[in-house]
């Protein structure tokens, strides 16, 4: 495999259909993107965040969604677009995390595993729908 420049900064976006499969499409494609990046040693968190953050874009709204992956000054972004600009469901605390239920953790395992997190609406109308986003810090 041919060496990468970790310090050019880069960027990809991913438009996805409002489907569940969308998901694994979001996670194979990031796992590939971030091997090509040389940035395999964050491959694992970064694809539990953007499942995560992709997940809830296709379960909790009606229309498309994109995954958003940059990399710039030694920080990984990743961001999921959706059509509904409401804000994202408060993270449960910690010790939610430990419930064994399927749902409901999403965010709090974004704000557990990720440097940081945020979100924001698109337009000031609301009719952009909301960017939600995690950024990871280069360990290296």
């Amino acid at each position: 495999m041919p060496e990468t420049e970790t310090d050019v900064p880069w960027e990809y976006s991913l438009y996805i259909p409002n489907d569940l499969r969308a998901v694994t499409v979001s996670r194979r494609t990031l796992r590939l993107i971030l091997t090509m990046h040389g940035l395999i040693r964050h491959v694992d968190v970064a694809e539990l965040l953007a499942a995560e953050l992709v997940g809830n874009a296709v379960r909790h709204t009606k229309g498309p969604a994109a995954l958003r992956v940059r990399w710039a000054a030694g920080v990984l972004r990743i961001g999921a677009w959706d059509a509904d600009p409401g804000p994202p469901e408060p993270p449960c605390s910690t010790g939610d995390l430990l419930d064994l239920s399927e749902e409901g953790r999403g965010l709090a395992l974004v704000k557990s595993c990720a440097d940081t997190w945020g979100w924001h609406p698109l337009t000031s109308d609301g009719n952009g729908g909301k960017y939600v986003w995690c950024e990871l810090a280069s360990t290296a």
